[in-house]
């Protein structure tokens, strides 16, 4: 399928399909990938177009409804999915011609609406490709969202703790595609001997500053990172790299990876512990878990026992049996917005009832631990309720638990507790807390 117009109908197919039955972008794209089995160049042009414009949406809409010669109100779904994507092209794919972004828009416009399709996107190409954006006294949180996308609820949950001025700096960076991280599986090679071989294959690579395991690849689909096959390296963002290292497993130990999938902080205790010991991962959803045990298998990694578990139903078999826990919460996922396109559109009220699972999963953990135990709380968020404060509640539920400081890189984290951020760290928003029981 190498037709760019094609491509396109593919592209309209899956928006009109998330839009309308409500399907995660991911998986709606994947279903159009292995029915059409599209490949190479054409499939790198489906996915950018498709989650471009789920990522751009509100932007997207606000400039149609503005520049729209009919109430908005008007506009079928599956024009609007054309009006997207053609605007999308003009303004952010600078290899697209503004002629064919035009033209094949018009193309798969029904010809009662071709006329509205083509003076609209002619009308967007002529004005410079300038986005308008609603004034900024109106409110700070609306013009945060159409500016970068993100739904005006979150935008204020953001001003409200960080102010407008940071909201805009993290918002900003979360709009920038993050380079592929890798963990290098040292079982079976150094991170050094990993990363001259990259450059060898003239990848560009350097290697993270806070994760001493950790290497960043740029310009390079998965596929062309050599070592894969061989299970050198797994995909993990540098923030989740030092939440196994902040974990501090050793050989021989008994750890708990209370909410495992996909599997990557699993993977790196494992390889922390010189794949020695019982490494216990859990997940509720039974189905990922067979993705963990083939993923292990490939790294080359045995000590990982599989089980499904709802983490906020306590299990009084598992009572003090660990000395290391890893307490990776479900969470809102506000830190990782740069890579899940579908939470810049989270419900707030979704994302309110998230610290009181938090907890109870977390109290749960703290009665797995054996006294004098570790247990490395985290989350991929970056709002208190789901962090500090759910840390706080924890300290005060159990007396016997501390908060012990730790270092990552050339940082000493005295308190206990951090937030990383993508604007001014460089990786996914992560919170770590380190806790002991006496």
């Amino acid at each position: 399928m190498s037709d760019k117009l094609n491509i396109r109908s593919v592209a309209l197919a899956v928006l009109d399909r998330i839009e309308a039955a409500g399907q995660y972008s991911n998986i709606a794209l994947d279903t159009a990938i292995k029915r059409t089995d599209v490949k190479g160049a054409d499939r790198a042009f489906l996915t950018t177009l498709v989650y471009g414009v789920i990522e751009r949406k509100i932007t997207l809409d606000y400039c149609i409804n503005k520049m729209s010669s009919i109430p908005p109100s008007k506009i079928e779904a599956t024009v609007r999915n054309i009006l997207r994507m053609g605007l999308y092209q003009l303004a952010f794919l600078d290899r697209v011609p503004d002629h064919a972004a035009i033209n094949e828009s018009v193309s798969l416009a029904k010809k009662r609406q071709s006329g509205f399709v083509n003076a609209l996107l002619r009308n967007f190409a002529r004005s410079d490709r300038a986005f308008p954006l609603p004034d900024i006294k109106e409110g700070k949180a609306r013009y945060l969202s159409v500016k970068y996308s993100v739904a005006e609820d979150i935008c204020d949950l953001f001003c409200r703790i960080f102010g407008g001025e940071r909201t805009e700096f993290l918002l900003a960076s979360m709009n920038v595609p993050p380079p592929i991280t890798i963990r290098t599986n040292t079982l079976r090679t150094s991170r050094e001997a990993l990363f001259e071989r990259l450059l060898e294959a003239g990848i560009g690579a350097e290697k993270t500053t806070l994760s001493d395991s950790g290497i960043k690849v740029f310009n390079t689909a998965y596929s062309d990172i050599p070592g894969g096959d061989e299970g050198l390296w797994f995909v993990q963002d540098e923030a989740s790299q030092i939440c196994a290292e902040v974990l501090g497993a050793c050989s021989g130990e008994t750890v708990i990876d209370a909410c495992a999938c996909p599997g990557g902080k699993s993977f790196s205790v494992a390889m922390r512990m010189e794949n020695k010991g019982i490494l216990r991962s859990f997940d509720l959803h039974e189905n990922k878990l067979s993705l963990v045990e083939k993923n292990a298998e490939r790294l080359g990694i045995d000590i990982i026992e599989t089980a499904q578990r709802d983490g906020k139903i306590y299990d009084e078999a598992l009572y003090e049996s660990a000395d290391r826990i890893i307490c990776d919460v479900p969470c809102s996922g506000l830190g990782v917005i740069a890579k899940k396109t579908d939470i810049r559109y989270k419900n707030i009220d979704d994302i309110e009832r998230l610290p009181a699972l938090q907890l109870a999963i977390a109290q749960n953990c703290v009665k797995y631990l054996k006294k004098g135990g570790v247990l490395v709380y985290s989350t991929c968020t970056i709002v208190p309720e789901e962090n500090e404060e759910n840390v706080k509640k924890l300290l005060e539920v159990f007396p016997q638990l501390e908060l012990v400081p730790f270092s990552v890189g050339d940082r000493v984290v005295d308190s206990g507790m951090m937030t990383l951020y993508p604007d001014t760290d460089g990786v996914d928003g992560f919170f770590i807390a380190k806790l002991k029981k006496k």
